[in-house]
Formats: C-alpha cells, sequence, structure tokens
C-alpha cells in the first residue's frame, strides 16, 4: 500500500539549524531512508521552503484570491514529505518512529494511504485499477 509520511515540525527551530547542524540531521535520515531506497519502495522525498515563501490560492465569491504566505496561522507547520510503499501500516508507522528518533526538527509524522492518478489510469492505494 503507498503511504504519505507528512512531517510537521516548528520551521523556526529547522530553519535556522547551521549548515553542519543540517548536514548531521540529513545523514541521519537518510541512513533511515537507505533501506527503502535500496528494495525500491521509496518514492518522492520532499522538504517545503519555508512559510514565508507561500502563496495561497483561496476560492472566493467571483474569482480565487491569491494571498502571499500560508492559509492558517498555526506553531506547526507541514515542512515535508515522504512517499512511500509499506506492507502494512504497522510498517509505516515503524519507518516514522525512526525518522522521529533521529530528526530533532520533527514534532509529529502524519500517516496516510493515498492514491496515485495518472491521466488513463487510476491506480488505488490497494494496489489495483480502476
Amino acid at each position: 500500500m503507498l503511504y504519505a509520511i507528512l512531517c510537521y515540525a516548528h520551521e523556526e527551530t529547522v530553519f535556522a539549524w547551521s549548515k553542519e547542524e543540517e548536514a548531521t540531521v540529513m545523514e541521519k535520515l537518510q541512513a533511515v531512508q537507505a533501506p527503502l531506497a535500496k528494495a525500491g519502495r521509496l518514492g518522492p522525498v520532499g522538504r517545503l521552503m519555508p512559510t514565508t515563501a507561500a502563496t495561497t490560492v483561496r476560492k472566493g465569491r467571483d474569482e480565487p484570491l491569491v494571498l502571499d504566505g500560508p492559509f492558517a496561522e498555526t506553531k506547526e507547520v507541514l515542512l515535508g514529505f515522504y512517499t512511500a510503499e509499506f506492507d502494512s501500516l504497522d510498517d509505516a508507522v515503524a519507518f516514522s518512529k525512526e525518522l522521529s528518533a533521529v530528526n530533532p526538527g520533527s514534532s509529529s509524522y502524519e500517516i496516510r494511504p493515498f492514491y496515485v492518478f495518472h491521466p488513463n489510469e487510476i491506480k488505488t492505494a490497494e494496489g489495483g485499477s480502476s
């Protein structure tokens, strides 16, 4: 089953890391990711830029409104994501626990099954086509 693992953090902490701190954390995270990558089960992984770089398009009465910054003011923000294939939710939870153990900047990981959509094919989280 395909899962998205969403990393939430306090961005002021993460973006204040020195280059050395950043390199150390990234090295540890890559070590956790390596077995999944080697098995061909790790999909795209990404880190989002700070919310100060965000643009929000909000539905308006007549036309959509384009706003600078995030939609909501929160202490925790979506900082990044992983996509991976796991045999079970328990496996996805175990991977998230490993990430959490080596990432001092993260405050939580949200795990969600997801669907991959292609123009001519819809693949479900269970792997079947519809």
